[in-house]
């Protein structure tokens, strides 16, 4: 058997059981304020990035692990005799961690297998789940990797943001479309297409951009199976909850979780933003 390392970034926001089960190592994406930069998950917690943004009023700024963190890492896990790593990251339209790790695994003998997710989130987590599933069952890691890589098309997350102020506090959308988004009430659709966002409605109230983002998974469980949905959010359980609540009784067998998405994208997409997410077989 192989000894196989699996990377990945906090964009996954993997849970403490999972990352132990998986024998996971993590590069923390961070977060910038004026005073200093806290790595996301282990300088800063979800509550107290939160905390600290309501009690500063300051947008922040995110960063990539650095380079030489990686080769650290690459190192250290050729050390321990690992025969290869997996590095799955955030889509690299949102992030340079995947350009990163595919400059630092040319600067090492360390035999690592970058691969860019296309997305972020819930789909990351399923994407390493089959790569377990598929080692156990004897796949390659050629396989694998081309496995995981075709996954990343059938990944699909759509949120919607509960403004557009931080949007446009990050240079995503002019002062003018969030002026009339907030006056109007118009609530913006944004899906990951090509491994990029894009923005795909705009319609009135939260109800229905709601119902426009369920469409779209009805689509996919009329043409495809959907075992699993995440309804994700950024600081907004009560709302998740709620649409998880709704799922489950239009779909009473599938299988819906909440999941909190990483503070790095909260910044972007602002506090309040829900959505959904799910990998069609």
């Amino acid at each position: 058997m192989k000894k196989i390392a699996w990377i990945t970034d906090t964009a996954a926001q993997l849970d403490d059981a999972f990352i132990q089960k998986y024998n996971i190592h993590i590069l923390p994406l961070s977060v910038v304020f004026p005073e200093g930069s806290y790595r996301e998950s282990i300088d800063l917690t979800q509550k107290e990035f939160y905390d600290k943004l309501h009690l500063t009023g300051i947008s922040p700024k995110t960063s990539q692990p650095a380079i030489g963190e990686m080769l650290s890492l690459y190192e250290k896990l050729q050390a321990e005799g690992y025969d290869f790593a997996i590095a799955l990251h955030l889509s690299s339209s949102l992030s340079g961690t995947f350009d990163s790790a595919q400059s630092a695994s040319k600067m090492t003998d360390f035999n690592v297998f970058p691969i860019d997710s296309q997305i972020g989130s819930f789909p990351m987590v399923k994407m390493i789940e089959v790569g377990n599933e598929l080692f156990a069952n004897g796949k390659d890691v050629k396989e694998v990797v081309a496995t995981l890589t075709e996954m990343s098309s059938k990944s699909k997350l759509s949120f919607i943001p509960a403004s557009l102020n931080q949007l446009h506090k990050s240079g995503r959308v002019s002062g003018t479309q969030t002026f009339l988004s907030n006056l109007l009430n118009i609530k913006v659709i944004i899906s990951f297409k090509n491994g990029k966002p894009v923005m795909k409605e705009k319609v009135r109230s939260i109800k229905r951009a709601k119902n426009n983002v369920s469409s779209l998974l009805r689509v996919d469980m009329d043409k495809r199976t959907v075992p699993e949905v995440a309804v994700i959010h950024c600081n907004n359980t009560p709302d998740a909850e709620i649409w998880k609540k709704e799922l489950l009784q239009e779909f009473p067998t599938l299988k819906v979780q909440v999941v909190s998405l990483s503070v790095c994208v909260g910044i972007h997409a602002g506090e309040g933003t829900i959505g959904l997410s799910w990998v069609t077989n």
